[in-house]
């Protein structure tokens, strides 16, 4: 409260008055439901306005809003992002190279989330941890945090199978096998395990995130020795071959550009932010650049069948709660039929690969989209746009009865 007083309630309740940092850290912030994140209001007040019913420090509750809340109290005090804050004391003695956070509507690093860097970068943090704040030498964060953060801080379940039952620090999860994780969404990991001197990175995009650490503790666990292994160049090898095997397979087909390809289509308004989209095709429908405006930006990929093209672009809101900004893209697209395209669009530095198919009936485009995870219980939406144009209000009201 005392770093917010202008944003908090006229009669704060008692609990709301209780609560402090280290509620936040611990994800005891008393809160039974997560405070709303939207446009319309300032995130430090929706915060703050949102009923507290708990006692702070006596109820966990998985918080993003709390983590944002750190965010802006660092920002209160220092007057930098916590970015900005972290590039010469962090991010930069660690080698972390251009990394990029979301800000919020009232330009606050978003904190719980839209922190993108490399699956490196998180393995020198997870060492960073695992040496309890030293770093080539130099100690970066006091080893007393380090230990008090990754401890068991609050009780959150007590399922002994389950890796989200196991206890929480300072933003830290607490695992079985007596380690501990950072964790994002759709299987981002930093594991640390003390006992075997071991840190583990992993970036993936699937919904079962219990599904990733099973399989480091069934399979990856047990390998771990005491001692350095001997070599093993046939495994080596093998596991080489492997990795170079894996890819995500581009897209087929067979067919020709539809009599709808060249035209502009245009979409009512949707929390999706997709305004217009037009494919350019090539005679022989083996490449076609796709274009999208979302709002207001208009982003062209190139896709080619049977084969990857890198680019840039962006992508309307997934689900409630993920918007992707333009980010590097491979995509890949094809005909499949005289009247329908499909394409994929690989953002291979975030989760995400998203499957669009564009059926063309007439003077209408069915656009259908199969995001690989998203928040929430449907990972696809579908919208309907018509021949025409997307400057002029008038268009946009001639769309709403399609929506």
């Amino acid at each position: 409260m005392k770093f917010f007083p202008d944003d908090a309630p006229v009669e704060p309740g008692d609990n709301l008055k209780a609560m402090r940092v280290s509620d936040l850290l611990r994800m005891a912030t008393g809160h039974q439901t997560e405070p709303p994140r939207t446009l319309e209001t300032p995130w430090v007040k929706s915060f703050l306005a949102h009923p507290v019913p708990f006692k702070p420090g006596t109820h966990f509750l998985y918080n993003t809003p709390a983590t944002y809340m750190q965010s802006a109290i660092v920002q209160e005090v220092t007057g930098s992002t916590v970015l900005d804050y972290l590039q010469p004391r962090l991010f930069e003695p660690l080698g972390i190279a251009n990394p990029t956070w979301e800000v919020s509507p009232q330009g606050i690093s978003t904190g719980g989330y839209g922190l993108s860097i490399r699956t490196e970068d998180i393995a020198r943090f997870g060492q960073l941890c695992l040496q309890k704040g030293m770093w080539q030498g130099k100690r970066l964060v006091p080893e007393a945090w380090v230990e008090a953060a990754t401890a068991r801080q609050v009780s959150n379940g007590s399922s002994p199978t389950s890796d989200w039952d196991q206890g929480y620090g300072y933003q830290f999860w607490r695992c079985r096998h007596g380690g501990y994780r950072g964790d994002g969404a759709f299987g981002q990991y930093c594991i640390v395990l003390p006992e075997q001197d071991a840190v583990i990175a992993i970036t993936s995009g699937l919904k079962d995130m219990q599904s990733v650490l099973n399989a480091v503790w069934e399979k990856l666990l047990p390998a771990l020795k005491p001692s350095i292994l001997p070599a093993d160049d046939v495994s080596r090898s093998k596991l080489d071959r492997t990795l170079r095997g894996l890819s995500i397979r581009p897209q087929t087909g067979s067919g020709t550009p539809a009599k709808g390809s060249g035209k502009k289509y245009v979409f009512p308004p949707s929390e999706h932010k997709l305004q217009m989209i037009r494919i350019e095709s090539d005679n022989t429908g083996g490449a076609a650049t796709l274009v999208m405006r979302f709002d207001g930006i208009e982003h062209r990929v190139i896709c080619r069948r049977d084969e990857w093209t890198r680019g840039k672009s962006a992508w309307g809101s997934l689900q409630e709660r993920s918007h992707l900004r333009e980010q590097p893209v491979a995509a890949s697209g094809a005909w499949t039929s005289d009247d329908t395209f499909k394409a994929k669009l690989c953002f291979f530095e975030t989760p995400f690969v998203i499957s669009i198919e564009l059926k063309f009936t007439g003077d209408e485009v069915n656009y259908l989209a199969r995001p690989n995870a998203g928040f929430g219980p449907k990972n696809e939406f579908q919208l309907t746009g018509i021949t025409g144009e997307v400057s002029a209000a008038s268009d946009q009201e001639s769309l709403k009865s399609l929506k």
